[in-house]
Protein backbone atom coordinates (compact mmCIF):
# COMPACT_ATOMS: atom_id res chain seq x y z
CA UNK A 1 0.00 0.00 0.00
CA UNK A 2 1.16 3.56 -0.71
CA UNK A 3 1.07 6.60 1.52
CA UNK A 4 1.83 10.21 0.69
CA UNK A 5 5.60 10.09 1.13
CA UNK A 6 6.24 6.40 1.64
CA UNK A 7 4.71 2.99 1.64
CA UNK A 8 2.96 0.61 3.99
CA UNK A 9 3.88 -2.97 4.71
CA UNK A 10 1.76 -5.71 6.20
CA UNK A 11 2.79 -7.15 9.53
CA UNK A 12 3.08 -10.55 7.85
CA UNK A 13 5.65 -9.20 5.39
CA UNK A 14 7.50 -7.16 8.04
CA UNK A 15 8.55 -10.17 10.11
CA UNK A 16 10.85 -13.04 9.30
CA UNK A 17 9.72 -15.35 12.12
CA UNK A 18 6.88 -15.62 14.62
CA UNK A 19 7.26 -17.42 17.94
CA UNK A 20 3.83 -19.00 18.38
CA UNK A 21 3.17 -21.49 21.18
CA UNK A 22 -0.59 -20.99 21.32
CA UNK A 23 -3.16 -23.75 21.14
CA UNK A 24 -2.07 -25.87 24.10
CA UNK A 25 -1.68 -25.34 27.82
CA UNK A 26 1.85 -25.77 29.09
CA UNK A 27 2.24 -28.01 32.17
CA UNK A 28 3.37 -25.88 35.10
CA UNK A 29 5.36 -26.51 38.28
CA UNK A 30 5.82 -24.67 41.57
CA UNK A 31 9.22 -23.28 40.69
CA UNK A 32 11.26 -23.14 37.51
CA UNK A 33 11.44 -20.99 34.38
CA UNK A 34 9.01 -18.06 34.30
CA UNK A 35 6.00 -18.38 31.99
CA UNK A 36 4.51 -14.94 31.38
CA UNK A 37 0.91 -14.23 30.42
CA UNK A 38 -0.85 -11.28 28.79
CA UNK A 39 -1.15 -9.44 32.11
CA UNK A 40 2.65 -9.05 32.02
CA UNK A 41 2.62 -7.13 28.73
CA UNK A 42 1.63 -3.47 28.69
CA UNK A 43 2.05 -0.54 26.32
CA UNK A 44 3.27 1.46 29.33
CA UNK A 45 6.35 -0.73 29.93
CA UNK A 46 9.40 -1.22 27.74
CA UNK A 47 9.82 -4.84 28.81
CA UNK A 48 7.26 -7.31 30.25
CA UNK A 49 6.69 -7.33 34.00
CA UNK A 50 6.62 -10.58 35.96
CA UNK A 51 3.16 -10.32 37.53
CA UNK A 52 1.35 -13.37 38.94
CA UNK A 53 3.52 -15.62 36.79
CA UNK A 54 3.56 -19.39 36.54
CA UNK A 55 6.57 -21.64 36.02
CA UNK A 56 7.61 -24.52 33.77
CA UNK A 57 10.29 -27.13 34.28
CA UNK A 58 13.51 -27.20 32.30
CA UNK A 59 12.28 -30.34 30.52
CA UNK A 60 9.06 -28.60 29.50
CA UNK A 61 11.02 -25.56 28.37
CA UNK A 62 13.27 -27.75 26.22
CA UNK A 63 10.67 -30.07 24.71
CA UNK A 64 7.12 -28.68 24.92
CA UNK A 65 7.46 -25.30 23.21
CA UNK A 66 7.73 -24.90 19.45
CA UNK A 67 10.22 -22.03 19.83
CA UNK A 68 11.30 -19.29 22.21
CA UNK A 69 11.63 -15.50 21.86
CA UNK A 70 15.05 -13.93 21.40
CA UNK A 71 16.31 -10.62 22.72
CA UNK A 72 14.97 -7.81 20.55
CA UNK A 73 11.85 -9.70 19.48
CA UNK A 74 8.53 -7.88 19.90
CA UNK A 75 5.83 -9.40 22.10
CA UNK A 76 2.29 -8.85 20.81
CA UNK A 77 -0.77 -9.98 22.76
CA UNK A 78 -3.60 -11.00 20.50
CA UNK A 79 -6.47 -12.01 22.75
CA UNK A 80 -8.34 -10.68 25.75
CA UNK A 81 -8.52 -7.27 27.40
CA UNK A 82 -4.79 -6.76 26.78
CA UNK A 83 -5.20 -7.44 23.05
CA UNK A 84 -2.69 -5.37 21.08
CA UNK A 85 -0.26 -4.74 23.95
CA UNK A 86 3.36 -4.58 22.84
CA UNK A 87 6.70 -5.00 24.66
CA UNK A 88 10.29 -5.71 23.73
CA UNK A 89 12.03 -8.93 24.74
CA UNK A 90 14.99 -7.99 27.00
CA UNK A 91 18.55 -9.31 27.12
CA UNK A 92 18.93 -11.82 28.67
CA UNK A 93 15.63 -13.59 28.05
CA UNK A 94 14.53 -15.11 31.36
CA UNK A 95 11.00 -16.24 30.51
CA UNK A 96 8.94 -18.14 27.97
CA UNK A 97 5.55 -17.47 26.34
CA UNK A 98 2.55 -19.59 25.49
CA UNK A 99 -1.11 -18.60 25.32
CA UNK A 100 -2.62 -15.46 23.79
CA UNK A 101 0.57 -13.82 22.57
CA UNK A 102 3.26 -14.18 19.95
CA UNK A 103 6.81 -12.87 19.56
CA UNK A 104 7.57 -11.10 16.30
CA UNK A 105 11.06 -11.16 14.82
CA UNK A 106 11.33 -8.21 12.46
CA UNK A 107 12.97 -8.70 9.08
CA UNK A 108 15.78 -6.11 9.16
CA UNK A 109 15.96 -6.18 5.37
CA UNK A 110 12.43 -4.81 5.18
CA UNK A 111 11.95 -2.70 8.31
CA UNK A 112 13.92 -1.30 11.25
CA UNK A 113 13.06 -3.51 14.27
CA UNK A 114 12.81 -0.63 16.77
CA UNK A 115 10.64 1.30 14.34
CA UNK A 116 8.27 -1.67 14.08
CA UNK A 117 8.08 -1.72 17.88
CA UNK A 118 7.23 1.99 18.01
CA UNK A 119 4.78 1.78 15.11
CA UNK A 120 2.85 -1.09 16.70
CA UNK A 121 2.33 1.09 19.78
CA UNK A 122 1.17 4.15 17.83
CA UNK A 123 -2.47 5.22 18.02
CA UNK A 124 -2.76 4.68 14.27
CA UNK A 125 -1.71 1.01 14.33
CA UNK A 126 -3.47 0.31 17.65
CA UNK A 127 -6.72 1.48 16.04
CA UNK A 128 -6.06 -0.81 13.09
CA UNK A 129 -5.50 -3.72 15.47
CA UNK A 130 -8.81 -3.02 17.20
CA UNK A 131 -10.55 -2.82 13.82
CA UNK A 132 -9.39 -6.37 13.05
CA UNK A 133 -10.82 -7.85 16.26
CA UNK A 134 -13.01 -10.84 15.46
CA UNK A 135 -14.91 -11.01 18.76
CA UNK A 136 -16.67 -8.10 20.45
CA UNK A 137 -16.81 -9.92 23.81
CA UNK A 138 -13.24 -11.24 23.96
CA UNK A 139 -11.07 -9.16 21.58
CA UNK A 140 -9.01 -11.40 19.33
CA UNK A 141 -6.51 -10.56 16.59
CA UNK A 142 -6.05 -13.62 14.40
CA UNK A 143 -2.58 -14.50 13.19
CA UNK A 144 -4.09 -15.11 9.77
CA UNK A 145 -5.04 -11.42 9.70
CA UNK A 146 -1.46 -10.22 10.03
CA UNK A 147 -1.50 -9.72 6.27
CA UNK A 148 -4.33 -7.19 6.78
CA UNK A 149 -2.55 -5.15 9.45
CA UNK A 150 -0.57 -2.50 7.62
CA UNK A 151 2.35 -0.57 9.09
CA UNK A 152 3.39 2.82 7.65
CA UNK A 153 6.82 2.48 6.04
CA UNK A 154 8.67 5.80 5.76
CA UNK A 155 12.18 6.20 4.40
CA UNK A 156 14.76 4.01 6.10
CA UNK A 157 16.56 6.92 7.77
CA UNK A 158 13.24 8.13 9.20
CA UNK A 159 12.41 4.62 10.46
CA UNK A 160 15.78 4.44 12.18
CA UNK A 161 15.32 7.85 13.78
CA UNK A 162 11.75 7.22 15.00
CA UNK A 163 12.72 3.83 16.42
CA UNK A 164 15.78 5.13 18.25
CA UNK A 165 13.95 8.20 19.62
CA UNK A 166 11.07 6.09 20.90
CA UNK A 167 13.39 3.52 22.46
CA UNK A 168 15.67 6.12 24.07
CA UNK A 169 12.75 7.93 25.71
CA UNK A 170 11.23 4.61 26.80
CA UNK A 171 14.55 3.62 28.33
CA UNK A 172 14.74 6.91 30.26
CA UNK A 173 11.25 6.21 31.62
CA UNK A 174 12.25 2.66 32.54
CA UNK A 175 15.38 3.86 34.36
CA UNK A 176 13.37 6.37 36.40
CA UNK A 177 10.95 3.61 37.39
CA UNK A 178 13.81 1.29 38.32
CA UNK A 179 15.36 4.07 40.41
CA UNK A 180 12.07 4.53 42.25
CA UNK A 181 11.86 0.81 42.99
CA UNK A 182 15.36 1.01 44.48
CA UNK A 183 14.50 4.12 46.50
CA UNK A 184 11.35 2.58 47.92
CA UNK A 185 13.22 -0.63 48.75
CA UNK A 186 15.66 1.48 50.80
CA UNK A 187 12.76 3.02 52.73
CA UNK A 188 11.21 -0.42 53.22
CA UNK A 189 14.49 -1.85 54.52
CA UNK A 190 14.84 0.98 57.04
CA UNK A 191 11.21 0.54 58.13
CA UNK A 192 11.76 -3.18 58.66
CA UNK A 193 14.98 -2.58 60.60
CA UNK A 194 13.48 0.01 62.93
CA UNK A 195 9.87 -1.13 63.33
CA UNK A 196 9.75 -4.87 62.61
CA UNK A 197 13.13 -6.29 63.63
CA UNK A 198 13.87 -3.52 66.18
CA UNK A 199 17.56 -3.58 65.22
CA UNK A 200 18.51 -0.32 66.99
CA UNK A 201 16.89 -1.56 70.21
CA UNK A 202 18.62 -4.93 70.02
CA UNK A 203 21.94 -3.15 69.44
CA UNK A 204 21.45 -1.03 72.56
CA UNK A 205 20.44 -4.11 74.56
CA UNK A 206 23.79 -5.63 73.56
CA UNK A 207 25.58 -2.42 74.48
CA UNK A 208 26.72 -1.55 70.96
CA UNK A 209 26.04 1.48 68.79
CA UNK A 210 23.14 0.98 66.32
CA UNK A 211 24.60 0.49 62.86
CA UNK A 212 24.44 3.46 60.49
CA UNK A 213 22.86 5.77 63.07
CA UNK A 214 24.14 8.95 64.68
CA UNK A 215 24.21 9.24 68.45
CA UNK A 216 21.36 11.77 68.62
CA UNK A 217 18.98 9.46 66.74
CA UNK A 218 20.10 6.43 68.75
CA UNK A 219 19.05 8.24 71.92
CA UNK A 220 15.41 8.09 70.79
CA UNK A 221 15.39 4.28 70.92
CA UNK A 222 14.87 2.37 74.19
CA UNK A 223 17.52 -0.05 75.42
CA UNK A 224 15.19 -2.89 76.44
CA UNK A 225 12.15 -4.85 75.25
CA UNK A 226 9.00 -5.84 77.10
CA UNK A 227 7.02 -9.06 76.70
CA UNK A 228 3.47 -8.41 75.46
CA UNK A 229 0.59 -10.44 74.00
CA UNK A 230 2.03 -9.58 70.59
CA UNK A 231 5.57 -10.61 71.48
CA UNK A 232 8.58 -8.50 72.37
CA UNK A 233 8.02 -4.75 71.98
CA UNK A 234 10.53 -1.94 72.66
CA UNK A 235 9.96 -0.48 76.12
CA UNK A 236 7.72 2.58 75.99
CA UNK A 237 6.27 1.65 72.60
CA UNK A 238 2.80 0.20 72.20
CA UNK A 239 0.88 -2.06 69.88
CA UNK A 240 -2.10 -0.34 68.32
CA UNK A 241 -3.81 0.12 64.97
CA UNK A 242 -3.33 2.48 62.04
CA UNK A 243 -6.30 4.52 63.27
CA UNK A 244 -4.04 5.69 66.10
CA UNK A 245 -1.94 7.47 63.48
CA UNK A 246 -4.31 8.25 60.61
CA UNK A 247 -7.83 9.39 59.77
CA UNK A 248 -9.91 7.37 57.32
CA UNK A 249 -11.48 9.01 54.24
CA UNK A 250 -11.34 12.48 55.83
CA UNK A 251 -12.62 14.48 52.84
CA UNK A 252 -15.14 13.97 50.06
CA UNK A 253 -16.56 16.19 47.34
CA UNK A 254 -20.20 17.16 47.79
CA UNK A 255 -22.61 19.36 45.87
CA UNK A 256 -21.58 22.20 48.19
CA UNK A 257 -17.78 22.01 47.89
CA UNK A 258 -17.28 20.33 44.52
CA UNK A 259 -14.64 21.76 42.16
CA UNK A 260 -15.32 22.61 38.52
CA UNK A 261 -12.99 19.79 37.42
CA UNK A 262 -11.37 16.77 39.02
CA UNK A 263 -8.05 15.05 38.39
CA UNK A 264 -9.19 11.47 38.91
CA UNK A 265 -7.28 8.36 39.97
CA UNK A 266 -9.12 5.10 39.35
CA UNK A 267 -8.28 1.76 40.96
CA UNK A 268 -6.96 0.43 37.67
CA UNK A 269 -4.45 3.28 37.39
CA UNK A 270 -2.70 2.80 40.75
CA UNK A 271 -0.26 -0.07 41.15
CA UNK A 272 2.45 -0.45 43.79
CA UNK A 273 3.00 3.29 44.22
CA UNK A 274 2.89 4.01 40.49
CA UNK A 275 -0.03 6.08 39.25
CA UNK A 276 -0.13 5.29 35.54
CA UNK A 277 -2.70 7.90 34.57
CA UNK A 278 -4.63 10.77 36.12
CA UNK A 279 -7.78 11.49 34.12
CA UNK A 280 -9.25 14.97 33.82
CA UNK A 281 -13.04 15.43 33.97
CA UNK A 282 -15.51 18.19 34.57
CA UNK A 283 -17.22 17.36 37.83
CA UNK A 284 -20.53 16.74 36.04
CA UNK A 285 -18.95 14.22 33.65
CA UNK A 286 -16.71 12.49 36.20
CA UNK A 287 -17.50 8.91 37.27
CA UNK A 288 -19.85 8.73 40.25
CA UNK A 289 -17.00 7.11 42.23
CA UNK A 290 -14.80 10.20 41.85
CA UNK A 291 -15.39 11.55 45.36
CA UNK A 292 -12.36 10.98 47.61
CA UNK A 293 -10.34 14.19 48.10
CA UNK A 294 -6.59 13.49 48.10
CA UNK A 295 -3.83 15.55 49.73
CA UNK A 296 -0.05 15.32 50.02
CA UNK A 297 0.97 12.59 52.46
CA UNK A 298 -2.18 10.51 52.00
CA UNK A 299 -1.94 6.76 51.47
CA UNK A 300 -4.53 5.21 49.15
CA UNK A 301 -5.25 1.47 49.15
CA UNK A 302 -7.72 -0.29 46.86
CA UNK A 303 -10.44 -2.11 48.78
CA UNK A 304 -11.49 -4.30 45.83
CA UNK A 305 -9.18 -7.24 45.14
CA UNK A 306 -6.43 -6.12 47.55
CA UNK A 307 -4.11 -8.66 45.96
CA UNK A 308 -3.94 -6.42 42.89
CA UNK A 309 -1.81 -4.08 45.04
CA UNK A 310 -3.63 -0.91 43.96
CA UNK A 311 -1.97 1.48 46.37
CA UNK A 312 0.08 4.68 46.27
CA UNK A 313 1.61 7.46 48.36
CA UNK A 314 0.24 10.86 47.34
CA UNK A 315 2.71 13.69 46.69
CA UNK A 316 2.56 16.95 44.71
CA UNK A 317 -1.23 16.72 44.68
CA UNK A 318 -3.28 19.28 42.75
CA UNK A 319 -6.11 20.90 44.71
CA UNK A 320 -8.66 18.87 42.76
CA UNK A 321 -6.86 15.50 42.96
CA UNK A 322 -9.56 12.90 43.48
CA UNK A 323 -9.57 9.19 44.20
CA UNK A 324 -12.18 6.54 43.55
CA UNK A 325 -14.45 5.54 46.42
CA UNK A 326 -12.86 2.14 45.83
CA UNK A 327 -9.83 3.46 47.73
CA UNK A 328 -9.42 3.70 51.47
CA UNK A 329 -7.68 7.03 52.10
CA UNK A 330 -5.40 7.14 55.16
CA UNK A 331 -4.43 10.68 56.12
CA UNK A 332 -1.76 11.10 58.81
CA UNK A 333 -2.85 12.91 61.96
CA UNK A 334 0.71 14.28 62.12
CA UNK A 335 2.74 14.75 58.94
CA UNK A 336 5.74 13.06 60.57
CA UNK A 337 3.95 9.70 60.38
CA UNK A 338 3.01 9.91 56.66
CA UNK A 339 5.72 7.60 55.31
CA UNK A 340 5.40 5.24 58.29
CA UNK A 341 1.66 4.83 57.61
CA UNK A 342 2.22 4.08 53.92
CA UNK A 343 4.93 1.48 54.57
CA UNK A 344 3.00 -0.15 57.41
CA UNK A 345 -0.32 -0.31 55.56
CA UNK A 346 1.17 -1.62 52.30
CA UNK A 347 3.60 -4.14 53.77
CA UNK A 348 3.51 -7.56 52.13
CA UNK A 349 2.15 -9.01 55.38
CA UNK A 350 -0.81 -6.64 55.45
CA UNK A 351 -1.61 -6.91 51.74
CA UNK A 352 -1.55 -10.72 52.01
CA UNK A 353 -3.84 -10.53 55.05
CA UNK A 354 -6.31 -8.23 53.26
CA UNK A 355 -6.26 -10.52 50.23
CA UNK A 356 -7.01 -13.52 52.45
CA UNK A 357 -9.99 -11.96 54.24
CA UNK A 358 -11.53 -10.22 51.20
CA UNK A 359 -14.94 -11.59 50.31
CA UNK A 360 -17.64 -10.94 47.75
CA UNK A 361 -17.43 -13.62 45.06
CA UNK A 362 -16.55 -12.06 41.71
CA UNK A 363 -15.29 -8.85 43.34
CA UNK A 364 -13.65 -9.78 46.65
CA UNK A 365 -13.26 -6.68 48.78
CA UNK A 366 -12.61 -5.42 52.28
CA UNK A 367 -14.25 -2.49 54.04
CA UNK A 368 -12.12 0.64 54.50
CA UNK A 369 -12.61 0.25 58.25
CA UNK A 370 -10.71 -3.04 58.09
CA UNK A 371 -7.69 -1.29 56.58
CA UNK A 372 -7.58 1.52 59.14
CA UNK A 373 -7.85 -1.14 61.87
CA UNK A 374 -4.73 -3.02 60.77
CA UNK A 375 -2.41 -3.72 63.68
CA UNK A 376 0.67 -1.51 63.95
CA UNK A 377 3.55 -0.84 66.29
CA UNK A 378 3.31 2.66 67.76
CA UNK A 379 6.80 4.05 68.33
CA UNK A 380 7.59 7.23 70.20
CA UNK A 381 7.08 10.57 68.45
CA UNK A 382 10.82 11.32 68.32
CA UNK A 383 11.45 8.04 66.50
CA UNK A 384 8.64 8.74 64.02
CA UNK A 385 10.08 12.19 63.38
CA UNK A 386 13.58 10.75 62.87
CA UNK A 387 12.17 8.23 60.39
CA UNK A 388 10.25 10.98 58.58
CA UNK A 389 13.45 13.04 58.29
CA UNK A 390 15.09 10.15 56.43
CA UNK A 391 12.14 8.68 54.51
CA UNK A 392 10.56 12.03 53.60
CA UNK A 393 13.33 13.07 51.16
CA UNK A 394 13.28 9.57 49.65
CA UNK A 395 9.58 9.83 48.88
CA UNK A 396 10.03 13.37 47.56
CA UNK A 397 12.66 12.05 45.13
CA UNK A 398 10.28 9.25 44.11
CA UNK A 399 7.58 11.86 43.42
CA UNK A 400 10.04 13.96 41.40
CA UNK A 401 11.01 10.92 39.33
CA UNK A 402 7.32 10.10 38.79
CA UNK A 403 6.77 13.60 37.41
CA UNK A 404 9.84 13.43 35.17
CA UNK A 405 8.74 10.05 33.82
CA UNK A 406 5.28 11.48 33.14
CA UNK A 407 6.87 14.33 31.15
CA UNK A 408 8.92 11.86 29.10
CA UNK A 409 5.82 9.72 28.46
CA UNK A 410 3.87 12.73 27.19
CA UNK A 411 6.78 13.81 24.99
CA UNK A 412 7.33 10.30 23.62
CA UNK A 413 3.68 9.64 22.83
CA UNK A 414 3.06 13.10 21.37
CA UNK A 415 6.16 12.81 19.23
CA UNK A 416 5.17 9.34 18.02
CA UNK A 417 1.66 10.49 17.10
CA UNK A 418 3.03 13.41 15.10
CA UNK A 419 5.69 11.36 13.37
CA UNK A 420 3.25 8.61 12.44
CA UNK A 421 1.07 11.21 10.75
CA UNK A 422 3.72 13.24 8.92
CA UNK A 423 7.03 11.60 9.75
CA UNK A 424 7.22 10.08 6.29
CA UNK A 425 7.96 13.52 4.89
CA UNK A 426 10.60 14.70 7.38
CA UNK A 427 13.67 16.16 5.75
CA UNK A 428 17.18 15.61 7.07
CA UNK A 429 17.24 19.18 8.42
CA UNK A 430 13.97 18.58 10.33
CA UNK A 431 15.37 15.37 11.79
CA UNK A 432 18.48 17.29 12.84
CA UNK A 433 16.32 19.89 14.64
CA UNK A 434 14.30 17.19 16.42
CA UNK A 435 17.52 15.44 17.47
CA UNK A 436 18.87 18.68 18.93
CA UNK A 437 15.71 19.11 21.01
CA UNK A 438 15.93 15.54 22.31
CA UNK A 439 19.62 15.95 23.19
CA UNK A 440 18.68 18.88 25.42
CA UNK A 441 16.45 16.47 27.37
Amino acid sequence: MNSECGQEISLKDAVQFIVDNRGRTAPTVDIGIVLIATNCVSNQDLYPKKLNVRFVSQATYNNWFRSHPLSGDILLTNKGSQNGAVCLVPDPVDFCIAQDMVALRADPKKIEPLYLFAALRSDLVQQRIKALNVDAVIPHLKKTDFDKLFIPLPLRKVQLWIGECYFDLSRKIELLRETNITLESIAKALFKSWFVDFDPVHAKVEGVKPEGMDAATAEYFPDSLDETECGLVPRGWNMGILADLANLNPEAWTTKNRPATVSYIDLANAKENVIAEIMEYSFEEAPSRARRVLRDGDTIIGTVRPGNRSFAFIANADKNLTGSTGFAVLRPIHKESAEFIYLAATSDTNIEYLTHIADGGAYPAVRPEVIISLQSILPGYDVLRAFHNIAGPIFKKIACNHQQAKTFIQLRDTLLTRLMSDGFCLSESEISIENTLLEVI
